[in-house]
């Protein structure tokens, strides 16, 4: 009998639990911290008594190793270990750059 071989093992099971893990889509609202953005992600859900839909936001703080994401940015970000007390995500791409607002 073959033995099966274990970096094919390896390499199934970490691409597979990247698969599973969370992605969501959002806006940069902050970008103030050090290695640190917080995104706004926009769902819609119906009312349970007025049965109309409305818009709810969540805020995410994500990890952005390169500062490189500004506010207005539309970004992807997915799920990873607790990196803080409230930092769960990282930045994986920004999709598109925000028109900055010269004031």
């Amino acid at each position: 009998m073959q033995e099966p071989n274990t970096t094919e093992t390896t390499e199934h099971s970490a691409s597979q639990r990247t698969q599973t893990r969370k992605v969501r889509l959002g806006t940069v609202v902050s970008n103030r911290m050090q290695k640190t953005i917080v995104i706004r992600v926009d769902r819609l859900v119906q009312h349970p008594t007025y049965q109309r839909v409305v818009r709810r936001a969540t805020n995410f703080k994500a990890h952005d190793e390169t500062n490189s994401a500004k506010i207005g940015d539309y970004v992807k970000i997915m799920e990873t270990r607790p990196l803080s007390k409230d930092k769960r995500w990282r930045l994986v791409e920004i999709l598109r750059r925000g028109s900055q607002v010269s004031g």
